[in-house]
């Protein structure tokens, strides 16, 4: 989804509509420098014109480690499609990824999909069929969600029916598949490099207004008592 779907402007933090200079400036003291040095880096290199999408996905460990890699490869946002059960974090596997990267819980297939396709976004399932062609014949300079399906059917018929590509990552071994936690990481990874190398496409999609957006989200993420701060300074600056 667009970035100010995910992270509205002005944010809402307690009754309080907060803008994003008045968040930082109100945080940043709490903050050692190592670590606004890192969410500066962080935020500076966030994408949001790829996003991941895991339909049906039965283990819990499979969709914890996929955000983690998706995180690490610096997407911002991701939608977990689940018509039967609802998705059940990990920690011990996504070692917080979820406190950084947006995510979007969907109960239809296809109202997830006529929402990606109304804002923009090309699908690119990876699905081993007559149809499905390697992950490298297809532009990852547009914006794309690149999706991965269950352990053992792959992706639904109705996600076959709207995706634009289906794709494999292609192997020279007798198994047919990777792990739904490999595959997400070899196909997260090659879309990152290839958009680098030869779409020429900058990894960081943000304006500066979107990056500081971003950054107080980051910094309320930041300090368990954020939000606890950030209503002290609010009612300081209202009694002034």
């Amino acid at each position: 989804m667009k970035f100010e779907k995910l992270y509205p402007h002005p944010m809402m933090v307690e009754a309080f509509q907060v803008s994003a200079k008045m968040v930082i400036a109100s945080l940043k003291s709490f903050l050692s420098d190592e670590r606004l040095a890192k969410i500066d880096q962080v935020v500076q290199h966030r994408v949001f014109s790829i996003q991941l999408a895991l339909e049906n996905i039965y283990d819990r460990g499979n969709i914890s480690a996929v955000l983690r890699s998706s995180e690490a490869l610096g997407l911002g946002a991701a939608h977990v499609i689940e018509v039967n059960q609802k998705f059940k974090n990990s920690d011990r596997v996504s070692k917080g990824a979820e406190k950084w990267v947006k995510i979007e819980r969907w109960g239809s297939t296809l109202e997830w999909a006529q929402e990606m396709k109304s804002q923009g976004f090309q699908i690119v399932s990876t699905h081993l069929s007559a149809k499905s062609v390697p992950i490298s014949q297809v532009d990852f300079s547009k914006p794309s969600v690149f999706v991965l399906g269950n352990e053992k059917d792959g992706i639904s018929a109705q996600m076959q029916s709207v995706s634009d590509h289906q794709v494999i990552i292609p192997m020279i071994g007798f198994v047919q598949s990777f792990n739904i936690s490999v595959a997400g990481a070899l196909g997260l990874y090659h879309i990152t490099r290839d958009r680098q190398m030869h779409a020429q496409v900058q990894h960081g999609d943000l304006s500066l207004e979107q990056q500081d957006t971003l950054k107080a989200y980051y910094y309320l993420n930041s300090l368990p008592s954020g939000k606890e701060y950030l209503h002290e300074a609010l009612q300081r600056e209202r009694a002034r």
